[in-house]
């Protein structure tokens, strides 16, 4: 769990994708990789999502592949097997997290109250989502509720931007955002990878910046 936070740690933004057609995932793949992200969270709210996990660990082994919006054992388990190298939860799900941890797989669940954060701590957990950030108050609140828990890391996703991706950075409990808007649905159906490349080169140096501020 710790080598996979630090590799998460290392990029600043993790690309959360939504996938329609799998065939489309090797242009995606180097499209990331292209623009500086050699990593991608698929989320599991299309139908492509297991072969799409499964293609890009298999044509980019480079790539740090994750599974996202997982709400069962089973899509945790089919997220495994394509080969998903870590899970992410919009919610805290006890069944997921307790399969997760015996399967000795790196999960981040979701949290959005101190209450949440509580019940990862209690199964060992320390580096969460916190979703879905913007909605919730943004930084002002997760600084609030981060204030308590020193040694909470946390992953905040949900109407993240570039113009707000440096405040969330600067917080010293945030270890990387979640991004969206690197590669939204109609970026991929218009074959706009150029595109995609060209957003996650500039979130790459919005990391950079603020990391050395």
């Amino acid at each position: 769990m710790e080598n996979m936070k630090s590799r998460i740690t290392s990029l600043g933004v993790v690309p959360v994708v939504a996938i329609e057609e799998a065939k489309d995932s090797l242009a995606l793949g180097e499209a990331l990789i292209a623009g500086g992200l050699p990593c991608a969270e698929i989320t599991f709210r299309t139908a492509a999502a297991e072969e799409s996990i499964q293609t890009l660990s298999r044509a980019f082994p480079e790539m740090l592949i994750g599974a996202g919006t997982v709400l069962t054992i089973d899509q945790a388990k089919r997220a495994v097997d394509g080969g998903a190298q870590f899970l992410v939860t919009p919610g805290f799900d006890e069944a997921v997290v307790t399969w997760s941890m015996a399967q000795e797989v790196p999960i981040f669940p979701g949290v959005a109250t101190p209450t949440e954060i509580n019940m990862a701590l209690r199964h060992g957990l320390k580096t969460l989502k916190f979703f879905p950030a913007e909605a919730l108050g943004g930084v002002k609140i997760l600084k609030a509720i981060a204030a308590p828990y020193g040694e909470v890391r946390f992953i905040p996703t949900g109407g993240i931007n570039p113009q707000n991706l440096p405040d969330y950075l600067k917080l010293p409990a945030v270890v990387a955002c979640g991004g969206s808007w690197l590669v939204k649905k109609t970026m991929i159906a218009n074959n706009e990878f150029n595109t995609i490349t060209k957003l996650v080169r500039e979130a790459v140096q919005l990391v950079q910046q603020s990391r050395s501020e």
